[in-house]
């Protein structure tokens, strides 16, 4: 159509486009749409599904942007960037009815944190996630405590948790990183759950060393990976009473320089691309979607280094 030509023909290619296509290309597509496909409607019956991949890749967009069901829509409608993306035109643009049974179709069948193991083996076959260490660390995703809903209740699955002053109601994503920041593990709970309850989750098959701010120190559990041959570096914790030496609060910054690389990605997943709170209410669909963006927050951070190793394989 004209307006396709005069899309195409635009001086300037917007900071959209640029990420899109960039995502476009690194994403091993065939891999992630495999286990999507096993059970996905063949439409042998009734009114012909909307094609996997198209559903995926407005899947994917909801993520990034952070967009409801609607809201998706909308955005369909309106940006031609998006549409470009996902494969439809102003004819085919799924509603929000087709993209709210997909997202449910996902989360029924536990296929995103399939799907974050899909892309963590792919980003091991490529070299870039690395077996030196694990740094654990959690978040608190705060929920709204708003009654205004059909309920007239807050989410029962949430709970109240006291950070510093202040008390945050929600839930906690818990993740295990390798040295550079790439997320292997993610476990989630409702924020009253200490972040150490679920170190063994995050650390299973550590071999190495393991990392983690002072809320994770416990002497039995050094001790026991010590005995393993796992180095132990956890920050040090002050005893009641008592101040940290000098020397513990240098161990602690030596610490400190590796496990602050566990925050690059909560930056992307909470700064990037908004998930400050949650979006679903119960544990087990925001935490589906926790897998979807842990595993493209690892694509996203590692995103040059994948197109420099396009680039030299078709060199």
């Amino acid at each position: 159509s004209f307006a396709d030509l005069s899309y195409r023909e635009k001086k300037k290619q917007t900071r959209r486009e640029k990420f899109l296509a960039q995502m476009d290309a690194i994403l091993p597509w065939e891999k992630l749409l495999g286990p999507i496909e096993r059970s996905y409607p063949k439409g042998r019956r009734g009114r012909p599904p909307v094609g996997v991949e198209r559903m995926f890749r407005i899947y994917l967009m909801q993520q990034w942007y952070g967009l409801s069901d609607p809201a998706m829509e909308e955005n369909l409608y309106d940006i031609e960037a998006m549409r470009r993306f996902a494969g439809v035109d102003l004819g085919s643009v799924p509603d929000e009815t087709t993209i709210c049974k997909f997202r449910h179709y996902l989360e029924k069948h536990k296929l995103t944190k399939e799907l974050f193991e899909v892309s963590n083996r792919h980003l091991e076959e490529h070299g870039l996630i690395l077996n030196e260490g694990t740094i654990v660390d959690a978040s608190i995703i705060r929920a709204p405590g708003s009654t205004k809903n059909k309920e007239g209740k807050r989410d029962p699955e949430m709970r109240s948790t006291k950070k510093g002053n202040n008390w945050h109601f929600g839930m906690k994503a818990h993740i295990g990183t390798d040295t550079r920041g790439l997320v292997r593990k993610v476990e989630f709970t409702a924020a009253s759950v200490h972040d150490s309850q679920l170190t063994e989750q995050l650390l299973e098959g550590e071999t190495v060393a393991v990392y983690g701010d002072k809320a994770y120190a416990d002497g039995g559990k050094k001790k026991e990976y010590n005995k393993r041959g796992v180095k132990w570096r956890v920050s040090r914790k002050a005893k009641r009473g008592r101040k940290l030496s000098s020397r513990e609060k240098m161990y602690n910054g030596v610490v400190n320089s590796v496990r602050a690389r566990v925050e690059h990605a909560f930056g992307v997943v909470k700064n990037l691309w908004g998930y400050n709170k949650t979006r679903y209410r119960g544990l087990e669909k925001n935490g589906a979607q926790m897998f979807a963006l842990f595993g493209l927050a690892n694509f996203y951070m590692v995103r040059k280094k994948l197109l420099e190793l396009q680039e030299e394989s078709c060199a």
